[in-house]
């Protein structure tokens, strides 16, 4: 039942944000934020998947180095990987070197083009799992901050069902949070107070 926590700026925090800089940076201006870009929004699926086992700091300080390792996270160039790009993302140390993380982003991004025929097709298909709302929770505690939801429930089954990878509820509610599809930044979180 951790409360927000106070950082040596003075400003109060969500209970998951660390005093390290990145991260105050990631929960100040990201974290809970609408994000509309399909390209965007495929990379944090990607990304999030590829937390899966690991701390969410971990991935934001390689975030770069997938970016680079994987063009960007333009979904056409990452179907056309063969054989020689996974040989060389294993040896990439920049990034997570597991083998099916690296495979699950190949497929999701087949699966992606599938889906995100025109431009704003991802967002569109994304946001409609809370009809293209905001999902505000402002949880005192952060013991009541879910790991599921039916949302991400019925998001994490759609997406299986069109051949995506490391999308599993869970992974689809920190990816709802992390794009702002669900704003659940503590009651007394200082960015709480700016969204008023």
């Amino acid at each position: 039942m951790t409360l927000a926590q106070r950082h040596s700026d003075g400003k109060l925090r969500c209970a998951w944000c660390t005093d390290d800089p990145l991260y105050v940076d990631y929960h100040d201006r990201e974290w809970g934020v609408p994000l509309h870009d399909d390209q965007r929004l495929f990379e944090m699926l990607c990304l999030e998947g590829a937390q899966a086992g690991l701390s969410w700091l971990t991935i934001l300080r390689k975030r770069d180095n997938y970016r680079r390792a994987f063009d960007d996270f333009d979904a056409k160039a990452i179907a056309r990987y063969g054989a020689p790009a996974k040989r060389r993302l294993l040896k990439d140390a920049g990034i997570v070197r597991n083998r099916l993380k690296i495979e699950a982003f190949i497929t999701n991004a087949r699966a992606y083009l599938e889906l995100a025929d025109r431009p704003g097709a991802f967002d569109a298909y994304i946001w409609k799992f809370t009809d293209g709302r905001v999902l505000r929770h402002r949880p005192l505690h952060s013991s009541a901050i879910a790991s599921t939801t039916p949302s991400s429930e019925a998001m994490s089954k759609d997406l299986k069902r069109r051949g995506f990878r490391f999308v599993g509820p869970t992974i689809c509610y920190a990816f709802m949070q992390a794009v702002g599809i669900v704003d659940e930044h503590q009651r007394n979180c200082w960015v709480t107070k700016r969204a008023v």
